[in-house]
């Protein structure tokens, strides 16, 4: 059975949720919404996929999130167990992120490359799909630019089997043809409420090729906003993508749900 939303990235092991954790789990089941909790680094990727196994309408993904100035190594051979998980539905959230960049730039984008590398690599060797951050400096589109030269390279060697989805997209229309070009999906979290930066790139994506998600504890939609985030507020997100296409939002919510389990519920 699906879900009736599916919001497909959250951090629900974060320490926000610490007091009441089932409950807000309580609240995702009662309105039959799923979530992928999403690894930022070996112990975080412990604690979702310990999470993902307790419920069923939870799903993990395991990887090490590029943070600005981490100095870890991603180690495919620390994630080998995890991947085993049946819950484990991703690799990520992994990708390049030079928006607070301090001390040696260089230095840090390359050890954010390699690392990216590694789970590309580590995505395809276990089958999976990408769980994908890039977060841009000042106004620029570096680290998307600098991303999908790389997954072009490998786009070209391995095809369709290299796959995934640009989480938190907040690139130009641009940098959105060029994902769709090699086949990965664009998701939006609640910011989309609030701002209309986004407006256009949603209506020219084509439906099947988009995803809702929260971040949540982050980015709170309307009419939620300035509180914490939780799963079931991924209906806001849904509904303002419906109402931007002029698309019905029921058939809109039935896409989407498709759209995430096609990526993430075949494996």
């Amino acid at each position: 059975m699906k879900p009736k939303y599916f919001d497909i990235h959250s951090h629900l092991n974060f320490s926000a949720f610490n007091s009441d954790r089932q409950e807000v789990i309580k609240r995702m089941e009662s309105k039959n919404v799923w979530s992928i909790s999403v690894g930022t680094d070996l112990k975080t990727s412990r604690e979702v996929v310990e999470l993902a196994d307790r419920h069923e309408g939870i799903f993990a993904t395991i990887g090490l999130h590029p943070d600005d100035n981490r100095k870890e190594i991603f180690n495919a051979e620390d994630y080998k167990e995890l991947v085993k998980n049946k819950k484990v539905v991703a690799i990520g959230e992994c990708g390049l992120d030079y928006f607070r960049i301090k001390g040696d730039g260089e230095e840090i984008k390359k050890r954010q490359k390699q690392n990216f590398i590694s789970q590309i690599e580590f995505a395809l060797e276990n089958d999976l799909p990408l769980m994908l951050h890039f977060r841009p400096s000042g106004k620029t589109m570096d680290a998307y630019e600098d991303g999908l030269e790389i997954l072009s390279l490998y786009k070209k060697k391995y095809g369709k089997k290299l796959r995934g989805n640009s989480h938190f997209f907040a690139g130009d229309l641009d940098i959105a043809k060029k994902f769709l070009e090699i086949g990965f999906t664009l998701s939006f979290t609640g910011v989309i409420t609030f701002a209309s930066n986004y407006d256009e790139i949603i209506k020219y994506v084509p439906l099947n090729m988009l995803m809702a998600e929260t971040d949540c504890p982050f980015v709170a939609p309307v009419p939620h906003r300035g509180g914490r985030c939780e799963p079931v507020y991924v209906k806001e997100v849904v509904k303002r993508i419906a109402e931007i296409r002029d698309e019905d939002e029921e058939e809109v919510a039935k896409t989407l749900v498709s759209n995430a389990c096609r990526a993430y519920c075949s494996n």
